[in-house]
C-alpha cells in the first residue's frame, strides 16, 4: 500500500482494520500535528499496519478485554511529526530513537519493527488512586503480557505500551518512585509478581 495522496486514500487507510476493536485511524491524532497543520500520515502504510497489528492483537486487545474501555491518547507519530516535536521541545525523542517506537513505519537500527501508544486505563484510575498503585498495573501487564517496554506519566497515570520485536521488559515512570521500575538483568525482572497487584482480574482475552 502506497502512502495516500488524496482524501479518499487517507480514509481508506484509517479504515486498515488492526484487530477486533481497533483501526488505524484510532491511532493517527496527534495534537502537535493538528495544532501545527503537519499531516501525520505514515511513509509506509504496510509497515505501520504490520506493527499496529502486533501492538493491537497482543497488547491492547487483551488489556480491553480484561479492564474494559481503552483511552488512547497518542499512537503513531510521522517522522515529519516527530522531527518537529523534537526540534521544538515538545516532549518527542529524535527520529533516530523513535523508530520502532511510536514511528511504526520506521525500522530501528537493528532492522526490527515496533509500535508503541500511549493510553489511559479508566479501570485504573477509578480504582486504585493512592500514591504509587500504578505500580500494580505495571506489574500485573509485567507478568501477563509480552509488552517490550512501558513509561508511565504522572497525569492520569497514561503510559506508553511499547510493542517489539526484540522485547527489553523494562518499565520506567516520570511517577513517584520516578525512573526504572524493572529492566532485563534486575533481580525482580523474573519470577511471579501477583502480590503486589491483588485483586487485579484475572487476564481474559
Amino acid at each position: 500500500m502506497r502512502k495516500p495522496n488524496s482524501m479518499k486514500g487517507l480514509e481508506d487507510l484509517g479504515r486498515a482494520r488492526l484487530s477486533q476493536n481497533f483501526f488505524l485511524r484510532d491511532f493517527l491524532h496527534s495534537e502537535i500535528a493538528e495544532f501545527y497543520c503537519i499531516p501525520n500520515i505514515p511513509e509506509d502504510p504496510d509497515l505501520a499496519i504490520e506493527a499496529g497489528q502486533h501492538l493491537c492483537k497482543e497488547l491492547l486487545e487483551p488489556l480491553q478485554d480484561t479492564f474494559g474501555r481503552l483511552h488512547i491518547r497518542s499512537g503513531y507519530r510521522s517522522p515529519d511529526v516527530n522531527e518537529f516535536g523534537n526540534r521544538n521541545n515538545l516532549n518527542c525523542s529524535t527520529n533516530a530513537a523513535t523508530a520502532a517506537d511510536h514511528i511504526w513505519d520506521r525500522r530501528d537500527a537493528d532492522g526490527f519493527i515496533g509500535a508503541t501508544a500511549c493510553i489511559v486505563v479508566p479501570w485504573l484510575i477509578d480504582n486504585h488512586d493512592r500514591e504509587g498503585d500504578w505500580q500494580k498495573m505495571a506489574w500485573w501487564i509485567h507478568d501477563h503480557l509480552p509488552y517490550a517496554s512501558l513509561c508511565f506519566f504522572p497525569k492520569l497515570w497514561a503510559f506508553n505500551i511499547q510493542w517489539h520485536e526484540r522485547p527489553a521488559r523494562r518499565i520506567m515512570s516520570y511517577v513517584a518512585p520516578r525512573g526504572v521500575l524493572t529492566k532485563a538483568g534486575m533481580a525482580n525482572n523474573e519470577g511471579d509478581h501477583s502480590e503486589r497487584y491483588q485483586g487485579f482480574p484475572d487476564l481474559r482475552r
